[in-house]
């Protein structure tokens, strides 16, 4: 098994320290990921019952199936989206004000896995659901059968950011060659999400990578024929987590690895 080590963002540090010395009592900062108040928004639903339309997305997810995201998934308007920093986070929504909403539900669980584009064409009110600064979920079919009618197309919702329950560790998907690193980061927990990433080769130092696109982040350097630990920050929490020998020396483009932690 990996080694890991944790630690949060030096913030957590000095904020406790300053809590100590003024009010002379122990307390306890964590990182761990604290729900967001109830918001009003909308949401609609695309594809069909079998989730089929939802696969692979602007996050890179790939198979949902596979990678365990299932059909409990979401496309966020751009508002939400935030540039791919949103990819894994996750959302509890409940249907309101509506006549089609399923009152035997109280909220489903959903997780950021597309973006759901501008529709310039369209008013905002009628058509242009996900433009700015519209907060809006496009959910996959099966999620929003769970809160609403599906004949209703739209309904008024309530919704809140909540911690990510993850089994196991994140999972690293590889992409590239032994000179350009493509990494898609998948199951990740607490916040869901992240904002910065690094790489160290065992012949090399820790290596910045940069955010290509939703969940993915890169690094141009010789990485191959090394075994590879990553360095991982949440984007809400600041939680930073490393993961040890995660990928072997003989690691390979197209491949999948794990490590046995995650964020909280």
């Amino acid at each position: 098994m990996a080694a890991i080590h944790q630690y949060c963002s030096l913030l957590n540090i000095i904020t406790i320290t300053l809590m100590l010395t003024i009010i002379a009592k122990p307390s306890l900062v964590t990182c761990t990921f604290q729900p967001s108040p109830w918001t009003l928004a909308h949401a609609t639903f695309y594809g069909d019952e079998t989730a089929s339309a939802t696969m692979g997305g602007a996050c890179g997810y790939g198979n949902l199936f596979v990678n365990g995201y299932g059909t409990d998934t979401a496309a966020l308007s751009s508002t939400l989206f935030n540039n791919g920093y949103a990819c894994g986070t996750c959302y509890q929504i409940k249907c309101v004000q509506s006549k089609f909403c399923n009152t035997n539900v109280p909220y489903t669980t959903v997780t950021a896995t597309n973006l759901c584009p501008p529709s310039w064409s369209q008013a905002s009110d009628n058509g242009g659901w996900c433009n700015p600064p519209r907060s809006h979920f496009d959910m996959s079919k099966p999620a929003f059968m769970k809160i609403a009618q599906w004949k209703a197309g739209i309904v008024p919702i309530i919704y809140r950011r909540v911690r990510c329950a993850r089994k196991e560790g994140f999972r690293f998907s590889f992409q590239g060659n032994g000179y350009w690193l493509l990494v898609y980061v998948m199951n990740v927990g607490g916040g869901g999400d992240i904002a910065n990433m690094w790489v160290k080769g065992s012949r090399t130092g820790w290596i910045s990578m940069s955010h290509n696109w939703g969940a993915s982040y890169q690094a141009f350097a010789t990485l191959g024929g090394q075994t590879l630990s990553f360095k991982v920050t949440s984007y809400t929490t600041k939680e930073t987590i490393i993961a040890w020998n995660v990928a072997p020396s003989n690691w390979s483009p197209g491949l999948t690895y794990s490590a046995p932690t995650n964020f909280h």
